[in-house]
């Protein structure tokens, strides 16, 4: 007997019981993006490789550890996405989408790390990301802050995150500070982690989101970014944090906040929930103002923020029981009896027909009306259609509301018009 073949470790499936869950949650946040006059783009999963290395910087942890990276049979080096933001971009330049132009944009799809799977986090993700492009003032950034809080009021979860922003300033008042830290850190090198002295001078801001309480109680001292900025990048988050205030969004200034991904600047932003253990992120993001023309194309003003869907269906799972997908199927048709199979199959197509968007499942593989109930019940419909040869020859259809328990019979022209008055 062959040996099973098995998913890869840290790539789920995700079965019909747990997708309904997801496409509500998806569809809800797809039309709020639509609110707010977001477009959907689509974009590659692989992407050549150099893309990802000029675009989070060849010293971070995804590009020195975590992506997935083969060459293909032409010899060019190809890598499965570790987020979306590059490929965007990638997009917006190739395309001529970005040149004195405004776009805001959203994408969803699977994403790929090699990191150590657990709760919440995988080697195959999915991510909801939303880039908006040639717009630089603090009131866009407000603008897409604002839209995650509804999101979050609309899945009920509002009261389960927070709100962390910090700004991390331009180019040349990160590097000032950088000097600043690595000056601090090499007089505690005996104090610091494999980890942090390998990041000191490759990415020594990445020191500051260290997860080793000895060292974070160490940081307490360190020079604080927020004293390095240039004077533009400080009225930037004034003005951001005044039309949060205005919007009466709760947010903690966190200066050790300085998210993974090299073309950060100024605005950055994370939602975190402490529902989750230790994956407290649930949407994370900031301005990238320099990125499109690092990428080849001409300066624009950048900001946008990602979310897994792992992590957010999980904590919507965990605090707000009410969320429920909805049922498959609202109605199922029943028939029984010598060729009432084909009359039934038509019927269906007849009130398919007259109530779009209406999920009718027909009945096959026989049964007597028990069994052809039970599965009724199994795929959770509100109401059963049932046919047999008597209704065939009168030209009617029984309607029973599976709540209430009520049923009556009406005729095949009118079914229509009596289960949209039924179903509501």
């Amino acid at each position: 007997m062959a040996k099973n073949i098995q998913a890869i470790r840290g790539m789920n499936d995700y079965l019909p019981g747990e997708t309904a869950i997801w496409q509500r949650i998806e569809s809800s946040l797809k039309n709020v993006l639509g609110s707010y006059g977001y477009s959907e783009i689509r974009l590659p999963i692989v992407e050549q490789t150099p893309l990802f290395k000029r675009a989070i910087g060849e010293v971070t942890d995804v590009v020195e550890k975590e992506m997935y990276t083969f060459d293909d049979r032409n010899g060019d080096s190809l890598t499965l996405r570790p987020e979306g933001t590059a490929g965007c971009v990638r997009a917006g330049i190739e395309h001529g989408l970005l040149y004195n132009q405004e776009q805001r944009l959203w994408y969803v799809g699977p994403m790929f790390r090699y990191e150590r799977p657990q709760k919440g986090r995988y080697r195959q993700f999915h991510q909801l990301g939303v880039e908006v492009f040639g717009l630089q003032g603090p009131d866009i950034d407000a603008e897409l802050i604002m839209l995650t809080a509804r999101w979050w009021r609309e899945l009920g979860i509002a009261s389960h995150v927070a709100l962390e922003l910090n700004s991390i300033g331009s180019l040349e008042a990160r590097a000032t500070y950088r000097d600043a830290l690595v000056a601090f850190l090499e007089q505690h090198k005996d104090k610091l982690d494999e980890d942090c002295l390998r990041r000191m001078y490759s990415n020594p801001l990445r020191v500051l989101d260290t997860k080793n309480p000895d060292i974070q109680t160490l940081l307490n001292d360190a020079p604080k970014l927020g004293d390095y900025l240039d004077d533009e990048s400080r009225e930037h988050f004034a003005g951001l944090c005044a039309f949060l205030d205005a919007a009466g969004i709760a947010y903690t200034v966190n200066q050790r906040l300085v998210r993974g991904l090299d073309y950060y600047n100024r605005t950055v932003f994370e939602w975190v929930t402490s529902s989750l253990g230790a994956q407290g992120t649930v949407c994370a993001g900031g301005r990238y103002d320099g990125l499109v023309e690092q990428l080849g194309g001409r300066a624009t003003p950048a900001v946008g923020f990602a979310m897994g869907l792992e992590r957010l269906v999980l904590l919507v799972q965990a605090v707000n029981p009410e969320f429920k997908a909805e049922s498959v199927v609202d109605i199922y048709l029943v028939a029984s009896g010598a060729n009432t199979q084909s009359a039934a199959m038509l019927l269906g197509e007849q009130v398919r027909d007259a109530l779009p968007g209406v999920r009718l499942m027909m009945n096959h593989g026989g049964g007597n009306f028990k069994k052809q109930f039970a599965r009724a019940d199994k795929w959770g419909a509100r109401v059963a259609l049932v046919l047999g040869e008597s209704e065939i020859a009168d030209g009617n259809v029984v309607v029973k509301d599976l709540r209430s328990g009520e049923q009556s019979t009406v005729t095949q022209e009118s079914v229509a018009a009596h289960l949209r008055t039924l179903l509501g």
